[in-house]
């Protein structure tokens, strides 16, 4: 339980820890709820659009509070193998429980799941012991709180009316409604509840019908069953960690768009990289990179079976790009949008005062040429769940072997879209390796077997380029970009893709350097310290940690990976949530949240560690779960599951 005053929750508002707030979500969209029960950002009907609450970037950005009146004390927990919370308020004269959800369609089983998802949040509370006064306050505030609409009485609940948005507040609270908000004070006794359903539809529709009790009662048992039905079919990892990796499994289910299989980065935008600067991007969108390594991560922290629909997403939305012998776009909208462009939204003053807040995402028109290793890693990783592709797919993928293969000694801007003159990357670099590597195993597959020689001619003139160019003398380690000296914890990927076994020595002066030069006093580890051409420092990085553990792991070096791994998740939010990155003065977590790739690295990590453990027990090599026995990947004689990202700096 964590003590709340009434007088913080209204002081704080818009600068409440990040990892204060839970994730709501039906595979289409997503909501934070605070620990005191407030929603504080919404988009509807889906992850990218303009967000229908936004306090948590503003004070009057809205918001749809639940939460006892006076001081109060909270905990919460999601449901048993669902995304649905429950918050347990108690105060000295009884207790209520805030069951919080977004519906997903009716009867959405398994693989189906956010297939019906009618664009509703669900919300009821129930005093289980003794009484309670309870406020609500309810301030829709449409279009990032641009627009203040009218709210309206009538029968069933409060309409909301303005701009292009219809909104429909269905409860039997009694809400009254004072200029642009609506609030009620409920007194509950034992047994008594209350519930709400707030519902999203185009200005255009016809007026939205209000849902009773019963049926949100009966809405959230079934999204219950949903998220239960999709768990027991997906979710088999047995490991170390196993509920953080399959609560994992189910956050980065709740971060892909059903309709398309895109999966977002995170569902904010905005929430910065460093307190009051200007490192404030938006990351609802999904790149090919990170998208790609979530496929990869669902291989072990659920099944993949969806994966044939990502790669027919990216297929449709990208191949003719490569057809016309362009670089491949690095990022799309969810629903294959290619055009992101950014711009303020100079209205919202930030979290924390960090302007500006960034709607789209200039990052869409950067070169970066390790996308195409992500990309052909995941298919061949994927392999089984893809079966027999279509032509497209066999012509895109074969063409992203083709362009990593002709333009790997150009110059891009790295997996961390560094500003600045373009250089030679070594990860850019290495992933191109990657694609070629992972398109000879697939050139069957993708009817591509006459392409394999040449493919392969190149895989071995990056590798010279790599053992020769990448290696710094001085630093005693590899390094950000030839003929740099700067450390760089991408180069941890050279082992967990399987350029070199972590125990390969100059792999282990690398892995050795980072821990020791590139790391807080926490133990976290940062991207890099070379100077990136903004402004401010940002914080360590959850994902770069848990590479790091990954790594050791992978040199058979089980304590330390152990100790690194734990140091990473000790970060985590009391409802298994990870944010980008970590304040390394204050320890909070910073940046969008929660981060899909902070958590496929959790999946990633405890898979390496797990198999460590089994190789030295002398146990063998265990399959990953749902995936049949556990394949090679080209030179690796096991190629546990990576994960490399950022997303866009714009």
């Amino acid at each position: 339980m964590v003590k709340i005053s009434e007088h913080a929750v209204e002081a704080e508002m818009s600068s409440l820890p990040i990892g204060d707030y839970a994730l709501l979500s039906d595979c289409r969209s997503a909501a934070l709820v605070s620990r005191a029960g407030s929603v504080d950002w919404l988009c509807f009907p889906r992850f990218d659009a303009p967000a229908v609450f936004a306090r948590i970037l503003d004070p009057d950005g809205g918001h749809f509070a639940i939460r006892p009146a006076g001081d109060f004390q909270a905990s919460r927990t999601y449901v048993d193998r669902t995304m649905t919370l429950e918050t347990t308020f108690l105060v000295p004269a009884g207790t209520a429980v805030l069951t919080d959800a977004m519906a997903v369609g009716r009867n959405d089983r398994g693989h189906h799941l956010g297939a019906g998802s009618p664009g509703v949040l669900l919300r009821s509370l129930k005093c289980t012991a003794g009484e309670i006064d309870v406020d609500v306050s309810y301030a829709p505030r449409p279009e990032y709180g641009l627009i203040y609409p009218i709210l309206e009485a009538v029968g069933g609940g409060i309409a909301a009316r303005g701009g292009a948005t219809r909104l429909l507040l269905s409860t039997s609270a009694g809400l009254q409604v004072a200029g642009d908000t609506a609030a009620a004070r409920l007194h509950l006794v034992a047994g008594q509840n209350v519930n709400f359903a707030l519902a999203y539809g185009p200005m255009w529709e016809p007026p939205l019908a209000a849902w009773d009790a019963g049926r949100i009662t009966e809405r959230l048992r079934d999204t219950n069953a949903g998220w239960r039905s999709w768990s027991a079919l997906h979710q088999a990892y047995q490991g170390p960690w196993r509920n953080l990796v399959h609560h994992s499994g189910r956050v980065l289910q709740a971060l892909t768009f059903a309709p398309t299989g895109a999966i977002v980065a995170a569902p904010t935008t905005s929430l910065p990289e460093a307190i009051g600067g200007e490192r404030n991007w938006d990351y609802r969108y999904t790149w090919v990179r990170d998208a790609s390594l979530t496929m990869e991560a669902m291989w072990v922290a659920a099944c993949p079976d969806e994966a044939s629909k990502f790669f027919g997403f990216l297929a449709d939305a990208a191949a003719s790009q490569l057809r016309r012998g362009k670089d491949l776009q690095i990022m799309f909208g969810v629903g294959g949008e290619h055009d992101l462009s950014e711009r303020a939204l100079p209205h919202l003053t930030g979290w924390r005062a960090s302007r500006p807040v960034r709607v789209g995402n200039g990052a869409w028109a950067q070169r970066q040429l390790d996308v195409y290793g992500e990309l052909l890693d995941a298919a061949q990783r994927l392999a089984d769940q893809l079966g027999e592709l279509d032509p497209v797919t066999q012509q895109f993928l074969a063409a992203a072997a083709d362009t990593a293969a002709s333009r790997w000694k150009e110059k891009d801007q790295g997996i961390w879209e560094i500003r600045g003159e373009p250089r030679d990357f070594l990860y850019s670099k290495l992933m191109c390796w990657v694609a070629l590597d992972r398109a000879i195993a697939l050139a069957p597959q993708l009817g591509a077997a006459d392409r394999a020689p040449g493919w392969a001619a190149v895989r071995d003139e990056i590798r010279a380029a790599i053992d020769s160019r990448g290696w710094n003398d001085k630093a005693g380690a590899y390094t950000q970009a030839f003929g740099r000296e700067d450390l760089d914890a991408s180069s941890l990927m050279l082992a967990i893709t399987g350029f070199l076994p972590g125990d390969d020595p100059r792999m282990k002066a690398t892995t050795d350097a980072i821990a020791a030069r590139l790391t807080d006093e926490r133990g976290l580890v940062y991207r890099y310290l070379a100077h990136d051409g903004l402004a401010g420092q940002e914080g360590t990085f959850l994902l770069c940690t848990f590479w790091l553990a990954h790594a050791q792991a992978l040199a058979g070096e089980l304590d330390q990976a152990t100790a690194t791994f734990e140091r990473a998740v000790a970060a985590i939010n009391d409802v298994g949530l990870l944010a980008e990155e970590v304040d390394p003065g204050s320890g909070e977590m910073i940046g969008n949240f929660p981060q899909a790739f902070s958590h496929i690295g959790l999946v990633n990590a405890a898979w390496a560690i797990s198999q460590a453990q089994q190789r030295v027990a002398g146990q063998g090599q265990q399959a990953a779960p749902g995936s049949g026995a556990a394949r090679e990947h080209g030179s690796s004689a096991l190629r546990v599951l990576q994960s490399s990202w950022v997303p866009g700096r714009g």
